[in-house]
């Protein structure tokens, strides 16, 4: 009877987990559509500082709870916290915004989808990380197919969300700027979770970052139209902060905090399958087979990704057990 009731309490565990991580994922990637509903009609910096806000207050009950590891804080932590909010809040609002007001939910979710391999490039390059065939062809194909939707636009001449080829390539590269400022995010936050509560630094980044678009905030103001906001965009900014900033790194890193890395890493292709499905039903964008072979050379190369870490973490796991 005991084992029974074990089996269950662990079966139970793991469906928890692997829903945390799943649904993590997915508000991360609902973070592209969701930013194309926002910027038409709210300015960039009025959008990008009531999400932190909306964030750290969703974040605050959270966070609050390990507030005494900031006591441990030494100038490397308060810088660390620092370059995360630079570009992990105010770097990766203002470009992800600009960038959606001026290329389609897909197009835009494509992009997005390239992290994980701008991420292992990253740390390829920056953080000594080894290089492997399954990274170098991830993001192979990640450049592959952004280029992809560029040659069959410039070929078909045509496309939903942009102003031509010009707004296509300008918005497509702030949105690759927003897949850095990712990259920065995650292997800062990376190296400062060592020792410190994720959600904790995402909550001081966000804090951090409030005051930082105020100036830029209060210059746009003027331009907002507050009272002929429809309620789908306020519903859209409300998640925005609250749902991809907040609810998804309490999700995702609550998740994390209980599975091994083989299955964490699993759960990553979620994010780009949730920004191109919810494109499609949020954005009412017409479907086009350059869009799906663009997103599946790109899904193939998270899929490799996935892989390669799911190989690492079981090494690591064997060479600790020996």
């Amino acid at each position: 009877m005991t084992v029974d009731r074990n089996r269950e309490s662990k079966a139970s565990t793991s469906s928890t987990v692997y829903l945390q991580l799943a649904l993590g994922m997915t508000a991360f990637g609902s973070a592209t559509p969701v930013s194309k509903i926002v910027t038409a009609a709210v300015p960039v910096f009025v959008a990008s500082a009531l999400r932190v806000t909306i964030g750290a207050l969703v974040l605050a009950p959270f966070a609050l709870r390990n507030w005494r590891q900031v006591k441990g804080f030494g100038r490397r932590e308060w810088l660390l916290v620092a370059f995360i909010s630079l570009f992990g809040m105010f770097g990766f609002s203002a470009l992800m915004l600009y960038g959606m007001s001026m290329i389609s939910g897909v197009v835009g979710a494509i992009v997005m989808s390239t992290t994980p391999a701008v991420t292992a490039a990253a740390s390829m390059l920056f953080m000594g990380d080894r290089p492997t065939w399954r990274k170098l062809t991830a993001v192979t194909l990640a450049v592959g197919g952004v280029l992809i939707l560029h040659l069959g636009r410039q070929g078909s001449g045509g496309g939903s969300g942009g102003g031509g080829n010009g707004g296509l390539l300008l918005g497509s590269g702030l949105v690759f700027g927003a897949v850095c400022c990712e990259t920065a995010y995650t292997l800062l936050g990376k190296k400062m979770s060592e020792s410190v509560d994720p959600v904790l630094v995402a909550f001081l980044a966000a804090v951090i970052s409030i005051p930082v678009f105020l100036p830029f905030a209060l210059w746009q103001w003027g331009s907002f139209a507050v009272a002929e906001t429809s309620g789908r965009v306020w519903a859209a900014l409300l998640w925005y902060g609250a749902g991809t900033l907040a609810l998804g790194t309490w999700l995702w890193y609550s998740g994390l905090a209980k599975a091994e890395g083989a299955v964490a890493a699993g759960f990553m292709g979620l994010m780009p399958v949730s920004a191109l499905v919810l494109s499609y039903l949020l954005l009412d964008e017409p479907f086009r087979w350059l869009h799906l072979l663009g997103f599946g050379t790109v899904f193939v190369g998270v899929l490799l990704m996935s892989w390669e870490h799911a190989r690492m973490s079981r090494r690591a796991w064997q060479s600790g057990s020996t």
